[in-house]
């Protein structure tokens, strides 16, 4: 069973949507360690690790998002394990 950790950008329209809340419950429901933050560009960040075909089935995901969210681009890129088990929401930076 192949691990992979990612860190994703989520672009469009993704803050105040439930974009976050969205986040937290896909990926805990995924069995998914990480976090999830807004940045103060109007973007999502994210670190999705577990078992790589549940990462991609959330990085899949991701350009859906809440209902009321546009997604105009989702960009990952390779990223450690995070340090702790769970997956939380984390402030803004």
């Amino acid at each position: 069973m192949e691990v992979k950790a990612v860190k994703v950008r989520i672009e469009g329209r993704v803050q105040g949507v439930f974009y976050r809340a969205w986040t937290s419950q896909t990926a805990l429901s995924l069995g998914l360690d990480g976090w999830v933050r807004n940045r103060s560009d109007g973007s999502v960040e994210a670190l999705f690790s577990g078992l790589a075909e549940n990462v991609d089935t959330m990085l899949a995901l991701c350009w859906k998002g809440p209902q009321a969210a546009r997604v105009d681009a989702v960009q990952s890129t390779p990223a450690a394990q995070p340090a702790s088990a769970g997956f939380s929401q984390a402030p803004t930076i």
